[in-house]
């Protein structure tokens, strides 16, 4: 699994879960060591997502969290494809 699909997984896992979650039950879900969860937990923290945890306690995601869309608008679709084309064409010349 790609480390950015298991962060995405991560939090998944927590947004889906009433309780805190464990290290060892999130590597266990991903198959990954626990070392692995915690470095991609404080990344994810790093990166402003709103997880909390305590040691043997587990971690929680803050329930107000919400993720960016993973999917273009049509508009941002349409602004996508000119911008290509614009760079394709002048890559010709």
């Amino acid at each position: 699994m790609r480390r950015a699909d298991r962060l995405f997984q991560i939090i998944q896992i927590l947004r889906r879960s009433r309780r805190p979650v464990t290290a060892s039950q999130l590597a266990a879900e991903l198959e990954v060591s626990q070392r692995s969860v915690y470095r991609d937990v404080a990344d994810l923290i790093g990166q402003r997502v709103p997880i909390h945890g305590e040691a043997g306690i587990g971690y929680v995601l803050d329930r107000e969290f919400d993720m960016p869309p993973l999917m273009l608008t049509p508009d941002e679709l349409e602004a996508a494809v000119l911008g290509a084309q614009w760079v394709a064409d002048r890559g010709r010349r």
